[in-house]
C-alpha cells in the first residue's frame, strides 16, 4: 500500500491516512497543539538545557525534569522555573531514591594495587583485569561475598575500580 511520489515512497501513517480523508471529505486539519498550560516538545528541551546549564538539575534526567516541568497540568508559573537544589541533603534523598549500594555480606577481598602484569595496558584496562584475576581467585575460596561481577547498584568490579583509582 506504499506509494511513490516523484521519487519518494510513501508509507500510510495515521497521519497521512487522516490528510487524505480530509482532501476526499472536503474538510480542514486540525493540528494538535500543546495543551492549555503545557509546553511544547521543543520549549520543554530547551528549558531543560538552560537548567542543565544553569546547574539547577541536581542530577535530574531529562524525563524526570518533563514530567516534573512540561506538563500540561502544571500552572504557567511552574513551567517557568527550573528546578531549584534541594536545601537539606535529607530532602535531596527524599525527592531521589538513589540505588543503593549492593551492601556486601562477608569478607570481599580487593586487590591493594594494580597487578605489574598489566604494565603495558591502559590504566582503566589494568585495573579491569587486575580486578578480575582477583575476582575468580575469589570464587574459589569465597572472597566476594554477595557480590556478582556487575550488578545494579555496583558489584565487585564498580567497588575494586574505585579502589584502585585511588
Amino acid at each position: 500500500m506504499n506509494q511513490k511520489v516523484k521519487g519518494v515512497m510513501l508509507k500510510p501513517t495515521k497521519f497521512f491516512l487522516a490528510v487524505a480523508m480530509a482532501s476526499v471529505m472536503g474538510g480542514t486539519i486540525a493540528h494538535a497543539a500543546p495543551a492549555a498550560g503545557g509546553m511544547s516538545a521543543s520549549e520543554c528541551r530547551k528549558a531543560f538545557q538552560q537548567a542543565k546549564k544553569d546547574g539547577t538539575l541536581n542530577g535530574q534526567k531529562y524525563a524526570a525534569f518533563k514530567s516534573a516541568q512540561c506538563s500540561s497540568d502544571k500552572t504557567q508559573d511552574a513551567e517557568k522555573k527550573t528546578v531549584a537544589a534541594p536545601a537539606t541533603p535529607s530532602q535531596a534523598s527524599a525527592d531521589k531514591a538513589p540505588v543503593a549500594a549492593p551492601a556486601a555480606r562477608g569478607d570481599v577481598v580487593f586487590p591493594t594495587q594494580v597487578s605489574s602484569e598489566y604494565s603495558t595496558l591502559s590504566p582503566g584496562k589494568a585495573r579491569m583485569k587486575t580486578c578480575l584475576a582477583q575476582y575468580n581467585a575469589n570464587k574459589a575460596n569465597g572472597g566476594n561475598g554477595s557480590l556478582k561481577w556487575i550488578q545494579k547498584g555496583g558489584g565487585y568490579y564498580s567497588e575494586c575500580n574505585a579502589r584502585l583509582k585511588k
